[in-house]
């Protein structure tokens, strides 16, 4: 953890150790969910840079499952054994779960890499999602006390970039988005997990896209 810096400071009702120790119950019981989702995802995310398009069924579908396992797997199952409040962040998540579902089944927008600001800071943010496993590796934690993927933290990092590159604007799905990027980036400094970092930078281009899109450049559609 950061020098200085505890749990207890931030008065949470967990500890550091018992943070990572909820991790590693996760990842030792979970770890094929978790590798699937991630194959899925990158398999989503070739496609997306191979073809500069990924279908709204595919690009959301995707997002609806990652949220509705977050929520149910890991907030219900296994945070919620040290805070409280994972019985409605869980409740959040599913929701969001739910608005995704409805845009991958009854909308027409698609995720699509523009050129300019708004397709590369999209384009860095799922990519980073993706090696965020290794980031934490790389800045101090061990395997399996650490988040690594199909938990809320990446979750989020991959939605931000997808919404970012949709080809309407979908600022009502970024609410959720936005709150959880929000608590993560508290989590960079409260529990020393600075691979959460770059949930400010997603938080803020999230609502920046909501209150003025002209600034990340305009979208890109196909016809």
């Amino acid at each position: 953890m950061p020098a200085g810096v505890s749990s207890n400071d931030m008065n949470l009702p967990f500890t550091h150790d018992a943070f990572l120790d909820v991790f590693a119950a996760y990842n030792t019981a979970l770890w094929s969910v978790s590798a699937g989702l991630w194959l899925l995802s990158a398999a989503a995310v070739v496609r997306l840079f191979s073809r500069g398009r990924l279908g709204g069924r595919s690009a959301f579908g995707l997002l609806a499952i990652h949220w509705a396992w977050s929520g149910i797997a890991y907030h219900w199952f296994y945070f919620f054994s040290i805070n409280p409040a994972a019985r409605y962040f869980g409740w959040l998540f599913v929701i969001q779960a739910g608005v995704f579902a409805w845009l991958a089944f009854a909308s027409r927008i698609d995720v699509v890499l523009a050129r300019g600001l708004r397709g590369a800071v999209a384009g860095a943010l799922v990519v980073y999602s993706l090696i965020y496993p290794g980031v934490g590796l790389v800045l101090g934690l061990d395997y399996p006390r650490m988040p690594v993927f199909a938990v809320p933290c990446p979750t989020t990092l991959l939605t931000a970039g997808f919404l970012l590159a949709a080809s309407r604007p979908v600022r009502a799905s970024s609410l959720v988005p936005i709150l959880w990027a929000g608590i993560g980036f508290s989590a960079a400094f409260a529990l020393g997990i600075l691979a959460d970092l770059a949930l400010g930078v997603a938080a803020a281009l999230l609502v920046v896209d909501v209150v003025a899109p002209s600034t990340l450049g305009a979208r890109r559609t196909i016809a």
